[in-house]
């Protein structure tokens, strides 16, 4: 049977609604004053509520409030009855949540019909959560497929940790690293344009296509092989109009030599030491390049740099500085830089944590608004 929940002081008019809706067979609850209303909404779970607005403790304004801020019962259909006509209290009744008003004395006939339209709408309005729900609970089951694709920590001679965060929606971040042979490390991070499902199949094809090394006539030790070869097989156009932002490096060990290219990605951060004064250094390690996907004849070049002992490599998408703090400033590349270099001890000893943490406390949301991936390389 549908619930309906009546919060009504006047005992009259309480058991006058309530028998009416019991003859056209739903079950019916009541309460006496807003306070009970709320307590039986938690509990009832009503359809749809019928609520006076004049009554004591807690006025039936305050219950709509309260109602629809609460996550559990923001779907029940709320029928304001009041004695008021003046348009601005029609005014304040909407912009505090409600759906309908009845006015007061109550009109049964047009109670009616407005109780079956009320019932139409939150069948439609539970049947949008159940979609949202099932959305949601899709999303999550992409997200960990994506999380059980990505590499474990790398130990030895070079140490990668990792962390991949997906937002409030799947977003289309990707990473690997792997030894090409015994002395050549590749090291990639990539993020697909767009979120949901569309940016996170391209980015997983990615991810596949280079971990088999399965293009032909590509020379894997040279990142701009690889980018040329990706920007041939996923132009845009025939990807949904998405594109790929990468940063893609080779490390060679025996000569402590990086050879990296980029498109479209942000830089990443090589942190070292000068060698005449202990001075922390940083540079940013990025070529210039249309995103993968843009332009079928993009060019795409190497830069090499060599890598002293200590150094730690930093390689990121832009969900890791892009956070819009209280005040509607962006962190920005320039904040993260400063962290990076100026906590290396509190980062050394707390690992990735410490920066992920740190930004939390930069934005008043929960959840990141994009994909937050991040790779710390350290060459020791």
């Amino acid at each position: 049977m549908v619930k309906i929940l009546v919060v009504e002081d006047d005992r009259t008019t309480q058991l006058v609604l309530r028998r009416m809706l019991e003859e056209q067979g739903y079950e019916v609850a009541t309460a006496n004053d807003g306070i009970e209303g709320m307590e039986q909404a938690r509990t009832f779970r009503p359809a749809l509520i019928i609520c006076d607005w004049i009554m004591p403790r807690l006025d039936g304004l305050e219950v709509c409030r309260q109602v629809k801020a609460d996550p559990d019962l923001s779907t029940i259909y709320f029928i304001l009855l009041t004695a008021r006509g003046a348009v601005e209290d029609r005014v304040q009744g909407l912009d505090s949540g409600a759906d309908e008003f009845l006015a007061k004395p109550v009109e049964l006939s047009e109670l009616r019909a407005r109780v079956r339209a009320g019932l139409r709408l939150n069948r439609v309005y539970q049947a949008l959560q159940d979609q949202k729900r099932i959305l949601e609970s899709e999303l999550t089951e992409a997200a960990e497929y994506v999380r059980s694709l990505l590499p474990p920590p790398l130990t030895g001679s070079v140490q990668i940790d990792s962390r991949f965060i997906p937002s409030r929606q799947l977003g289309g971040d990707c990473f690997d690293y792997y030894w090409l042979d015994p002395d050549y490390l590749a090291i990639y991070l990539l993020d697909v344009s767009g979120h949901g499902l569309g940016a996170a199949l391209p980015s997983i094809s990615v991810l596949n296509l280079l971990r088999s090394q399965s293009m032909d006539e590509v020379n894997f030790y040279q990142p701009n092989h690889v980018l040329r070869a990706l920007n041939e097989t996923f132009q845009m156009n025939d990807q949904n109009d998405k594109y790929i932002t990468i940063w893609y490096g080779v490390y060679n060990q025996a000569r402590r030599q990086l050879i990296y290219s980029s498109a479209g990605h942000p830089p990443a951060l090589l942190i070292s030491k000068a060698p005449e004064n202990g001075v922390v250094e940083v540079k940013q390690l990025k070529t210039v390049s249309l995103p993968i996907g843009m332009m079928p004849d993009t060019k795409f070049v190497n830069q090499r740099c060599d890598i002293s002992v200590g150094s730690t490599l930093y390689v990121f998408s832009d969900g890791v500085y892009e956070i819009i703090k209280p005040d509607g400033d962006i962190w920005g590349l320039e904040g993260l830089m400063d962290l990076v270099c100026s906590q290396q001890e509190k980062i050394s000893g707390q690992g990735l944590n410490y920066i992920l943490n740190y930004i939390k406390t930069l934005s008043p949301n929960e959840a990141f608004e994009d994909d937050v991936s991040l790779l710390r390389i350290d060459f020791s």
